[in-house]
């Protein structure tokens, strides 16, 4: 299940990976015994998504809903089960299988926590 900006894009996804990233402020180093002082200020989400082949008029709604500078996208989390975060979009790529179709194949892209 993954929603974006309230559109289901679950039949075009292949399973996708969550990463849970711990960010650290810049006070988090080691001590001259090599113990880490950790000052964790947050744990943010990244989900990577691969879909599998594309008609014309369905990448153009996937690349739209991820198109704003931020967007809403509601997902299953590994911790917390269903969520809803503000994320925004890392590169996207994809390749025009055929131009005689205009069928899409292999549109990878990640999902990054505001």
């Amino acid at each position: 299940m993954l929603n974006i900006n309230g559109i289901d894009i679950t039949k075009y996804i292949k399973p996708y990976k969550v990463s849970l990233q711990d960010l650290d402020s810049d006070s988090s180093v080691r001590n001259v015994k090599g113990e880490m002082m950790r000052d964790r200020i947050a744990v943010k989400r990244k989900i990577e998504l691969e879909f599998g082949p594309l008609q014309s008029n369905d990448i153009k709604v996937i690349l739209g809903a991820t198109a704003g500078v931020f967007f809403s996208v509601t997902f299953i989390d590994p911790l917390e089960g269903q969520i809803t975060k503000q994320m925004y979009c890392g590169d996207r790529t994809a390749a025009l299988y055929s131009s005689n179709t205009e069928l899409w194949t292999g549109l990878k892209f990640n999902l990054i926590e505001r």
